[in-house]
């Protein structure tokens, strides 16, 4: 008879997916974000918009260190998100790979 609360390997490399792909979600919510110069001023917004980036900006900040951002003035572009989210989709095959098997 099999317990209800066994857990496989393939149980434990779904879970390690998923926390993978909801960060890399939270990443690109942090982009949109930036996209948008003034958030709303309710208290519902601005606790999301605190969560996103107290989550993704220690992560997105190792890079913002040795990639500064293209072009000047107004419209600089910060390109830690995109080598963030390339790092995140192969360290999420490598270990969910090594999870499962």
């Amino acid at each position: 008879m099999t317990s209800l609360l066994a857990l496989t390997r393939g149980d434990a490399a779904a879970y390690v997916n998923a926390l993978f792909t909801v960060f890399i979600i939270l990443v690109f919510l942090r982009v949109l974000m930036s996209w948008i110069p003034r958030l709303p001023d309710n208290p519902v917004v601005q606790a999301v918009a605190n969560f996103v980036r107290e989550t993704t900006d220690p992560y997105l900040n190792l890079f913002r260190r040795f990639l500064p951002p293209v072009g000047g003035g107004g419209f600089a572009l910060d390109l830690s998100p995109v080598v963030g989210v390339l790092l995140l989709l192969v360290a999420q095959q490598v270990i969910v790979a090594i999870v499962r098997g």
